[in-house]
């Protein structure tokens, strides 16, 4: 089962990116700042993107097979060769279990030619026994089997800490079940969607096709499948509706949620999959269920067959043979834009880093990460933390009741650096290289699900990580009140011993603020310091602090990215509000760091120059129209243009450092200029 945390919308990360997305070819990093990057015919102070990005921009393009192409792609891709060696010899045999199953993964994944023998074979025994479905009860218990191998049909559901008693785990049912990327692109009725949404159909036929239906059956079920989602579409929440932890939080018994939803019995669905009682359940949206409930019953049983199957093909077919591989491509490359598929190596090391990250993590971070870099970027975050404790002292607009608050919960973070201080335990999961691959990614689903599930009706593990060593990511969890930074992202750019202060100030720095901050973001700042949802401001400081959050969602509302498409401020708020409050501590502990002797300019531009500069070139990118759209609609973070050029244009250190005056593009009036952190 897949934790419904993440769909939650309450994990805050610096950036959405898996690494089953797209990666460019590996590069070699230049040490501080490269002023190729920079276009000098841009003025700084009209569009600071352009102006610190031009030059690569112009001589940069985006391999094919990807969909943007980026810093954090070309870090990946560094990190990825260490990972493919890691992987190849994992899968000549390991003395490490762990490694060792990983090896196995990768191994069966790499075996093209078993893959192409097999065709759709190693689904037959699944797609027998959904054709075998003659009864709601035997449709449930199919649904519960599949959930538990990852295959996310009907609903979502998962452990996760209880929000208003974070040291216990509950389980959480929430909305789910579409094969699309969000509901929003089931109801909106613009021509780029309803192309979409036709293009889906036919996926959804031509897979069920592949997979032995007649032209005509197929073309028939994938008008039920189309119909079904867009029925629970429909009854979801938005995305910005997602970012209320309030409005997801509902909590209710099991007999509640049997209550609501009888038809589709949970307590049964647990059983079948040997879930631990769970004293509350975290229902995330109770009119999801009840639409989800009268489906069961108004929906003929044929239609939910043929939904089952095609989310079980869908689920499987990237790594199923060539045929199956190719229809799979065939919509991503309409939802992304990209030309061609990656190199198989890429794909099978995105997929074993992406569910057995920890299994490799020991070996990637003995290659990559030092003790002395761990200790360093932790020196960096406790410096950081003083910067945001005075700041939260001296906040004027706070009073002392809510300060007092903000600063326990300041005092109470978590800070993990690097890869965990204990490694997830696989000594249970065991693969074959003698069965098909499709055989051992199940296995690892199963595995993680129930992992999973046995946390319900224990205390919280808080060192757990939400992350892998070789993410290229950050990110804060409000629920454990920690932030973590992986191994993989504490790497030049970011953060690099050989530049100069001013540098990794602006790229690591503002990382680090920018999570810092997320606990204090429009939905972060609802949490205490036990990770509690519990409203610890007074009335007054909450009316203030959401009169300078409107500001920031006005202004990203404001900024067109595609033809009439803007950012959506309110999806972006809480990254956007980061972003300015991580720039913010990051440039005082800059200055902080000065202690009266100043640096020199470094090819001509000043310390505070470099800083900004930084930060530009941490967020360049590269990304294709099909991409951006995506994104926007789907995406708490803006485009990359915007989150560099949005919370600079609110700091008068930026104008100052390029002396920028009144009523140039990059610097917004007092009156819109918000003042939060």
């Amino acid at each position: 089962m897949i934790s419904v945390l993440r769909r939650a919308a309450l994990v805050a990360t610096l950036l959405i990116f898996a690494r089953g997305d797209l990666r460019a070819q590996g590069s070699t990093p230049t040490h501080g700042l490269d002023r190729a990057n920079i276009d000098s015919t841009c003025a700084a102070c009209a569009d600071f993107y352009e102006y610190a990005n031009g030059g690569w921009l112009k001589r940069t393009e985006i391999p094919a097979a990807y969909s943007s192409y980026g810093t954090f792609r070309e870090v990946a891709d560094r990190g990825d060769v260490v990972l493919r060696s890691v992987l190849e010899d994992a899968a000549k045999g390991s003395s490490d279990h762990a490694t060792n199953e990983a090896g196995i993964y990768y191994a069966t994944c790499m075996d093209t030619a078993a893959i192409e023998r097999q065709g759709v074979s190693p689904l037959e025994p699944r797609l027998a026994s959904i054709d075998a479905i003659s009864s709601l009860p035997a449709l449930r218990a199919e649904v519960a089997q599949l959930q538990l191998v990852g295959v996310p049909v009907m609903f979502s559901t998962g452990s996760e800490p209880d929000f208003r008693n974070s040291a216990r785990v509950i389980l959480a049912l929430d909305q789910g079940g579409l094969g699309l990327p969000d509901r929003d692109y089931y109801t909106r009725t613009d021509s780029v969607s309803t192309k979409l949404r036709n293009m889906y159909r036919d996926h959804v036929s031509r897979l069920l096709a592949l997979a032995g239906e007649s032209t005509a059956q197929a073309e028939h079920d994938a008008d039920r499948v189309l119909a079904i989602e867009m029925q629970l579409a429909k009854a979801s929440l938005t995305s910005v509706e997602r970012r209320n932890p309030k409005k997801l939080y509902n909590p209710m018994s099991l007999a509640q949620v049997d209550s609501l939803a009888p038809h589709l019995d949970f307590s049964t669905i647990l059983r079948d999959v040997h879930a631990p009682a769970s004293s509350i359940i975290r229902v995330g949206h109770p009119e999801f269920l009840r639409t989800l409930d009268s489906m069961l019953v108004s929906v003929p049983l044929t239609d939910w067959k043929a939904y089952l199957r095609f989310h079980t093909l869908s689920d499987a077919s990237p790594w199923l043979s060539k045929p199956f591989a190719d229809e799979a491509f065939r919509m991503q490359q309409a939802m992304t834009g990209a030309k061609e598929q990656l190199p198989r190596w890429k794909e099978c090391l995105n997929s074993t880093a992406g569910n057995l990250g920890e299994a490799v993590g020991k070996a990637y971070v003995a290659r990559t990460f030092t003790p002395e870099a761990k200790a360093r970027a932790l020196a960096m975050v406790r410096n950081m933390e003083a910067v945001l404790r005075e700041r939260l002292s001296t906040l004027s607009w706070m009073s002392d009741s809510t300060r007092k608050f903000a600063l326990a919960k300041l005092d109470a973070f978590v800070n993990k650096i690097g890869y965990p201080d204990k490694w997830r335990d696989y000594s249970k999961l065991e693969l074959s290289k003698q069965k098909p691959f499709v055989d051992n990614r199940t296995a690892v689903f199963d595995f993680e699900s129930k992992r999973d599930l046995a946390k319900v009706g224990k205390l919280t593990d808080r060192t757990e990580w939400g992350m892998t060593p070789a993410m290229v990511n950050a990110q804060y969890n409000p629920l454990s009140n920690d932030v973590t930074f992986p191994a993989a992202i504490l790497q030049p750019p970011f953060f690099d011993p050989n530049a100069d202060d001013a540098v990794n100030y602006g790229g690591m720095g503002a990382a680090i603020g920018h999570e810092m901050t997320h606990g204090f973001d429009d939905q972060g700042r609802q949490f205490d310091a036990q990770g509690n949802l519990r409203d610890w401001w007074t009335p007054a400081d909450s009316k203030a602090f959401d009169q300078r959050a409107l500001l920031v969602q006005r202004q990203f509302d404001s900024y067109v990215v595609l033809d009439s498409l803007h950012v959506n401020g309110k999806l972006t708020l809480g990254e956007d509000i980061a972003d300015l409050g991580g720039l913010k501590i990051a440039y005082e502990a800059l200055e902080r760091s000065f202690s009266g002797k100043r640096p020199p300019p470094i090819d001509g531009f000043t310390p505070e120059q470099r800083f900004f500069l930084s930060w530009a070139h941490v967020w360049r990118t590269k990304a294709r129209p099909e991409a951006e759209r995506q994104q926007v609609l789907t995406d708490q973070h803006a485009p990359a243009h915007w989150r560099v050029n949005g919370p600079l244009a609110n700091m008068p250190e930026f104008a100052k450092a390029f002396g920028c005056k009144a009523g140039e593009a990059m610097v917004r009036p007092d009156s819109l200029r918000p003042q939060i952190w």
